[in-house]
């Protein structure tokens, strides 16, 4: 199965489980540009169980729309554990979401370093009742293969998290 079908079946897969638990999901993303929020839309009937997506792109968006800590951006930097967990907790104040995931990388091609190359991406999955997740993914590929990836292990992880 390509990495297309794949994100779509995942999606539906998504929405079934959603559905039978009634709650919204909602998107925290900054190197994936919306890219899981336009994955689970792509799916119809996602207007049942999909509320909204941030795409906090700057790290001033990150604090201004989901209250990331400019202490945490400035000590840990955007890419790092504690900023996707403060994304997830502010995607899920400012939203009807009952579960979110939050995704921050580098797709590439430059912006890399020693520490974090070029495929860096920390996620962070977290729902109302206080449960959370986070990963520390490194992808190979060009740009678009690693945002791909990366939307594939949001849905993953939101379908892992519900279960």
């Amino acid at each position: 199965m390509g990495l297309e079908a794949e994100i779509s079946r995942l999606s539906r897969e998504l929405g079934e489980a959603l559905l039978a638990r009634g709650w919204l999901a909602a998107t925290a993303e900054s190197c994936t540009g919306g890219g899981v929020a336009t994955a689970i839309t792509d799916t119809a009937g996602s207007s049942a169980w999909f509320d909204r997506g941030f795409v906090t792109y700057t790290n001033e968006a990150k604090q201004q729309m989901l209250g990331v800590s400019i202490d945490s951006l400035l000590r840990h930097g955007a890419v790092s554990e504690p900023v996707v967990l403060e994304m997830t907790r502010g995607c899920l104040a400012r939203s009807d979401a009952g579960i979110c995931v939050a995704i921050s990388g580098i797709a590439g091609p430059g912006g890399g370093s020693e520490e974090k190359p070029v495929g860096t991406v920390w996620f962070a999955w977290a729902d109302r009742t206080g449960r959370h997740h986070s990963l520390l993914a490194r992808f190979d590929g060009d740009r678009h293969q690693v945002r791909q990836q990366a939307v594939r292990q949001a849905l993953s992880g939101l379908l892992a998290l519900l279960k």
